[in-house]
């Protein structure tokens, strides 16, 4: 993008102008489109606070950072993935679930692991699908909640670290998951992005992502759906349903796998779709569902 200056002006100006206006640093009646005096002070006051050079100019990295500054929970869906998502919109959805007795970590506007394990801990609480991804029926709870956290403060609690993707089992079993087709190996892609999300240090990548092939001591994992014929491998093979007990029936594929020279099993999906979600939220929960039933069968 082209660098915003003083003396500049336009629709550009203008836009800069409004996001520093919800940002709380300039004036509303300033939003002229003209980038004036006013404007440059307010622009360096931003770059300072977001830990930019504090020059009176909007590069692209000042816009990033004002575009992400201006964000209002509802305005996209959030779910943890590599980069994280960041935001003012993280940060009131941490400050909502902090509110409201689900601790999220340090209130940082990062959508990391531990905000992720708060939204599904607040899904389960309202009885909605605990897959850690804010889309429209979960911003809906949370906005029918809003006389209960506007304006207040995180009930102080300890933060929750039950849940195994927390825990090291990340960084101490190496696995390879793999998918025959485009939609498991969307899955597996994923797994593999949620893992590094979690714990940059992780073993657990997708075939996709390795830049070697992997040795003999990883634990192939192969995502597949129902058609595909594994009768002649003599692998594990876990049906995905019922979800309850998927990482009570993982544990013993895994510790058989183990007990081969190429260890491997295969986790079958019980389709492309899940409930009437599309194919990328269904990627995404498939992704959340299996990684934390293949942590709890690991620790």
């Amino acid at each position: 993008m082209k660098t915003i200056r003083l003396g500049d002006s336009g629709a550009a100006v203008e836009d800069v102008q409004r996001r520093l206006f919800l940002a709380g640093l300039l004036p509303e009646e300033e939003i002229d489109g003209q980038f004036g005096d006013v404007t440059a002070q307010a622009v360096r006051a931003f770059r300072e606070k977001s830990g930019l050079e504090p020059l009176d100019e909007v590069d692209e990295k000042t816009w990033a950072a004002l575009v992400d500054a201006s964000y209002s929970i509802g305005d996209r869906t959030l779910y943890l993935r590599m980069p994280y998502f960041h935001g003012h919109d993280v940060l009131e959805l941490q400050q909502a679930l902090g509110a409201l007795g689900f601790h999220s970590g340090q209130e940082d506007a990062i959508f990391g692991a531990h905000t992720e394990d708060a939204v599904r801990r607040f899904q389960r609480n309202m009885g909605l699908p605990s897959d850690g991804i804010v889309g429209a029926y979960t911003f809906q709870c949370i906005q029918n909640l809003h006389h209960s956290w506007e304006g207040k403060k995180a009930i102080s609690v300890s933060l929750n670290s039950g849940f195994a993707r927390a825990a090291d089992v990340l960084e101490k079993h190496a696995l390879c998951l793999f998918g025959t087709d485009e939609f498991t190996r969307g899955v597996a892609s994923r797994m593999s992005n949620l893992s590094l999300a979690t714990n940059p240090f992780s073993k657990i990548v997708s075939a996709d992502h390795l830049l070697v092939a992997p040795d003999e001591t990883m634990l192939l994992v192969h995502i597949l759906l129902p058609e595909h014929d594994t009768s002649g491998e003599r692998v594990p093979r876990v049906a995905f349903e019922p979800s309850e007990t998927l990482a009570l029936r993982m544990t013993p594929a895994v510790n058989a796998a183990y007990r081969k020279p190429r260890p491997r099993i295969a986790i079958e999906l019980p389709g492309s779709t899940w409930e009437d979600a599309g194919e990328e939220r269904s990627m995404q929960h498939f992704a959340i569902a299996l990684l934390d039933a293949l942590c709890t069968a690991l620790s």
